[in-house]
């Protein structure tokens, strides 16, 4: 039998180290000071025996041995992580602390309604919340740096469970002048590819917003532009083309004061599906449910400011 361990945070350094690719961005990730961490590795190394970490001034290079040991380390963290859970679920539920992981098409639009009632209806619960895009998100949950994701669907998370919240429609915005008269639906035919506006690759409103329309060409001919939705509505609104905008956005407010109008968009599937994510078989299961109703609970819906 094994007479010394490596401790959790033994590991804990050896995978921020692998996450980072740098001892001092490793070390404030840990919280740490940077000789602790390099310490901390060294006894590491010397405990089990081998070089983990092969080390020069300008790279960090990992032996494939500590390729292999990292990514193992990386399960006995999410393991710990998941007794301390079972621990607390089994107590008071939504208490402590909870990293939700939120796409940028949502973030914005979404979350300042529903925290201050996820905070009036559970107050001990402490969420962390960080933005990120989906595959990047999906990424940290399964890495064990998120405990849920708040996702739009479909789109492919890898082996999680998910409780849907709600459909989020696709409206289509027009520069002032350009939309159609009244409030009818503009059907997917009718959108000029060439003045169509999307996000750049990594958002997956991109992808949602294609798929809507069902037209393959859209995804060769639309011009990819805009790192967010409020600079894809401010182009619009100076006349620089048309571009599609989920509904949640436009409750927001977001075509306020930028010239932009808003119809909505005809098609079989003119919406994304927002969802809770979260891994499959974690003991904070019902805990996750219960987030997913009130984050459903607390959604406001106000009447769609689509027109000018």
């Amino acid at each position: 039998m094994t007479a010394y361990l490596p401790t959790l945070k033994q590991l804990q350094y050896l995978v921020a180290l692998r996450d980072h690719g740098h001892f001092g961005k490793a070390a404030d990730a840990c919280f740490v000071t940077q000789s602790t961490l390099s310490a901390g590795l060294r006894e590491l190394e010397t405990l089990i025996g081998v070089v983990l970490v092969e080390r020069t001034r300008r790279v960090v290079r990992f032996t494939p041995l500590g390729e292999r040991i990292a990514e193992k380390a990386r399960r006995i963290l999410r393991e710990a992580e998941e007794l301390a859970d079972m621990a607390r679920a089994a107590g008071k539920p939504l208490s402590g602390e909870l990293r939700m992981g939120v796409i940028p098409t949502i973030a914005p639009f979404l979350l300042p309604t529903m925290l201050p009632k996820l905070r009036a209806e559970w107050p001990d619960l402490k969420l962390y919340l960080r933005e990120e895009t989906s595959q990047s998100a999906c990424d940290a949950l399964h890495r064990g740096q998120l405990d849920c994701v708040l996702l739009a669907l479909p789109f492919g998370c890898g082996d999680v469970e998910q409780a849907a919240l709600f459909d989020d429609r696709f409206w289509v915005a027009f520069p002032a002048g350009e939309a159609p008269k009244g409030d009818a639906a503009v059907t997917a035919a009718a959108i000029d590819e060439e003045r169509l506006l999307l996000l750049e690759d990594g958002h997956c409103l991109k992808e949602h917003a294609l798929a809507a329309c069902n037209r393959p060409e859209l995804r060769a001919e639309a011009t990819m532009l805009g790192t967010s939705l409020h600079t894809l509505v401010q182009m619009v609104g100076n006349g620089l083309g048309l571009t599609m905008v989920p509904q949640m956005a436009i409750d927001s407010g977001i075509l306020d004061g930028s010239g932009a109008v808003a119809r909505p968009l005809k098609s079989d599937h003119a919406f994304r599906r927002i969802a809770l994510v979260w891994r499959k078989g974690s003991p904070r299961e019902k805990e996750f449910q219960l987030l997913a109703q009130a984050l459903k609970d607390a959604r406001v819906v106000p009447a769609a400011r689509a027109s000018a």
